[in-house]
């Protein structure tokens, strides 16, 4: 996820940008970049880190007059953040913005090398200034340049372009990535939401994915598939904060609501027809392995005791996962045949760092799975995956999890697909599930109704059991962790078949029980355990797409046809009621008390 900005008129340009820029910091923030052109003079700016470093870097310099621009700030997905890899990018006379991944950028790149062109940067969003310009210098035309140029782009993508070779107009384009059009007379703006535009336009227009068109002269021509558009202008909202939500109460909801969107932006490029691919890993990155050992805190670990499942079951690999404020203290046996895999959100975590300092100090082969590129434990690993999250400012992590939970699944499949211990067929399940799951994590509307209603029976009693098997025992963990963190309610996480081995004593009808019953695995098992239970008056919520007959409330969920896919969908589900029991108490969702985004001491 990251930040755009525009702006065509008179005005002085820096200060519009770095502004808006800074409202969408949010967004991302690990470089930033300007691009002026006034006249036929084009100047630009980058800076690596917070977007003070910019402001330093531009304080001599002003725009005057007429001009357009365009400025950016990065969450990097391809590429470290470097000068090089921030945007805009350049080409020969011309600059870009992008949010999003361009899925295709390989191919898109290969076929530019091999006319010559020399790419600066290592990402996905430099390929479109050089196939723009390509397709310009044979036409001698900007506008049927860029048409032609995002009609080759697969993938998510807002982007903006401005060019020497038509220096007094922006070009845009939508598709899946969020871009708005401001207006303030003959003034135009663009941005990634209404935040960095508010008190400067007045009205404006949300773009749908498909359109595309040009800005000149104060005049917008809007273009989608079927040809030129019509467009209506709508009033712009006058609260920051509100925007910065985009309607939504709370970060959390939002970034509940963002999940099936970013999970798509997490499978681009790694989930394809036939295989699953990573470009961070080497063909023979598994030779010599002969086990795996996570290790994580809070949240990730549980993303981490899910993906042992998988990695057993798929890759055929023993998997042994640790909790990294214990880890060290375990005078742990390492191996250089064990490959060691840090899971965290911010890639600051200070047990999680401690840890993988002594197994790079062990010789063993690191992978770090993060959500922050150039964060310490990314810089510090042999290699790294991002998970692609966006910035997430819900301290109880919903997106991250979700990310980190597909990241796993991928690599556990890839872990399989290169050991061969996968057949065609699992293959080919595997990945259709993968596939369909951003519609598993789509928030039905209805559910959350039904969920808000339930939400006031569950305020008082004497705590919660969440219940599951296999890869649901660590997603009741996880929901009992989202419900402790803020409602401040006491709330386990169990396996379903160790009730009985202790933890029932507890159930009378002040117990709530929230139990994930999937159909697609051992359905009968925890019906029983569920029933044990009830039968001791535990008051019983569950989740799953088989009706129950003794549950006090049932939750319904659609998807029975891969585990994967019920793991996500009751995922969303609990996350969503440990929202809205919150919201009843009426605790502050985004900050609970006690409690930090990032963890950076032990």
């Amino acid at each position: 996820m990251c930040g755009i900005v525009g702006y065509i008129g008179p005005k002085e340009k820096k200060e519009i940008l770095l502004d808006g820029l800074q409202e969408l910091e949010y967004r991302g923030y690990d470089s930033a970049g300007i691009a002026v052109i006034e006249g036929k003079k084009l100047s630009n700016f980058k800076a690596i880190g917070k977007l003070k470093n910019l402001r330093e870097k531009t304080k001599s310099y002003k725009s005057e007059g007429f001009g357009i621009s365009i400025g950016h700030t990065r969450w990097a997905t391809h590429g470290k953040p470097t000068e090089l890899n921030a945007h805009p990018h350049l080409g020969a006379y011309s600059y870009v913005v992008h949010n999003g991944i361009i899925e295709n950028y390989q191919n898109l790149k290969e076929e530019l090398q091999k006319d010559g062109v020399t790419f600066l940067s290592q990402t996905d969003t430099e390929t479109i200034v050089h196939l723009f310009e390509k397709f310009n210098n044979a036409m001698n035309d900007p506008f049927p340049a860029f048409q032609k140029t995002i009609e080759k782009l697969e993938g998510a993508y807002a982007t903006l372009l401005i060019t020497e070779a038509a220096p007094d107009t922006i070009f845009f384009a939508k598709n899946g990535s969020p871009m708005l059009i401001g207006f303030d007379g003959e003034e135009v703006y663009f941005a990634s939401s209404d935040t960095p535009i508010i008190g400067k336009a007045n009205e404006v227009y949300y773009l749908e994915d498909g359109e595309y068109g040009f800005v000149k002269e104060g005049k917008v021509t809007l273009f989608n598939e079927e040809g030129e558009k019509n467009f209506t202008k709508q009033a712009l909202t006058a609260d920051k904060i509100s925007a910065q939500k985009d309607g939504y109460r709370f970060f959390m909801e939002k970034e509940i609501y963002e999940q099936s969107h970013v999970m798509t932006d997490t499978m681009m490029g790694r989930v394809l027809d036939d295989s699953i691919h990573f470009e961070e890993l080497d063909k023979d990155f598994f030779d010599d392995i002969y086990a795996i050992t996570i290790c994580a805190c809070g949240t990730s670990y549980h993303s981490a005791l899910a993906s042992s499942y998988l990695f057993q079951r798929l890759g055929k690999m023993r998997c042994d996962v640790e909790i990294a404020s214990e880890f060290r203290y375990k005078e742990p046996f390492l191996t250089r045949k064990t490959l060691f895999i840090t899971i965290s959100q911010s890639g600051e975590t200070a047990d999680t760092l401690e840890a993988l300092k002594m197994a790079k100090t062990a010789g063993m082969k690191t992978l770090s799975i993060c959500n922050v590129d150039n964060s310490s434990i990314v810089r510090e690993s042999d290699v790294a995956i991002l998970t692609r999250a966006g910035i997430e400012k819900g301290v109880a992590s919903t997106k991250a999890f979700a990310t980190q939970s597909m990241v796993l699944w991928m690599l556990s499949l890839y872990l399989g697909q290169v050991r061969e211990t996968v057949s065609e067929e699992i293959l080919k399940r595997e990945i259709d599930a993968m596939i369909h799951t951003p519609k598993a994590l789509i928030v039905d509307e209805k559910l959350h109704a039904k969920l808000t209603r339930l939400s006031k029976r569950y305020l008082h009693g004497h705590g919660f059991f969440f219940i599951g098997r296999d890869i649901f025992f660590p997603l009741a963990l996880e929901g009992a962790l989202k419900l402790k963190e803020i409602s401040y309610l006491h709330a386990e996480g169990y396996p379903a078949g160790e009730m009985k081995h202790g933890p029932i004593a507890l159930a009378d009808s002040e117990l709530f029980t929230v139990a994930l019953m999937p159909k697609t695995m051992h359905y009968d098992k925890i019906k029983s355990n569920v029933e044990e239970l009830s039968a001791r008056d535990a008051t019983i919520l569950a989740i799953s797409p088989e009706p129950f007959e003794l549950a006090d409330d049932f939750i319904k969920t659609q998807y029975d046809s891969h585990p994967m896919l019920e793991f996500f969908e009751m995922m969303v589900v609990t996350q969503l009621l440990a929202l809205e029991i919150s919201v009843r108490l009426g605790n502050d969702v985004d900050m609970p008390r006690n409690l930090a985004k990032s963890v950076t001491v032990e």
